[in-house]
């Protein structure tokens, strides 16, 4: 299974750095949503990296599906709280391991 970061290339550009090949460096958040779209439809991808910030503007319905996704797990990194993932979690086991 790969992973896939989307966003600017200031956000893939450490990734890249990193040795992560699947990049999808987008302009605008349209964008970002139809590739989005697109790896949650491949098998071959696993995870898919996204900016916290970026991850809030996307639309609501695409947000829902994301956070219903196992498979690609969708994560959201930087300075604000993901609770996409925490919400994942507490479903998938019924615990919430943040308290």
């Amino acid at each position: 299974m790969e992973i896939a970061v989307v966003g600017p290339l200031e956000f893939t550009l450490g990734f890249q750095l990193a040795g992560v090949k699947n990049l999808h460096n987008t302009s605008d958040h349209e964008e970002m949503a139809e590739i989005i779209r697109s790896l949650l439809n491949q098998t071959e991808i696993g995870v898919v990296v996204i900016d916290n910030s970026d991850l809030i503007m996307l639309p609501e319905r695409l947000r829902m599906q994301i956070a219903e996704s196992v498979t690609p797990t969708v994560l959201g990194i930087g300075t604000e709280e993901d609770h996409t993932l925490r919400e994942s979690i507490k479903s998938a086991l019924g615990v919430d391991l943040w308290k």
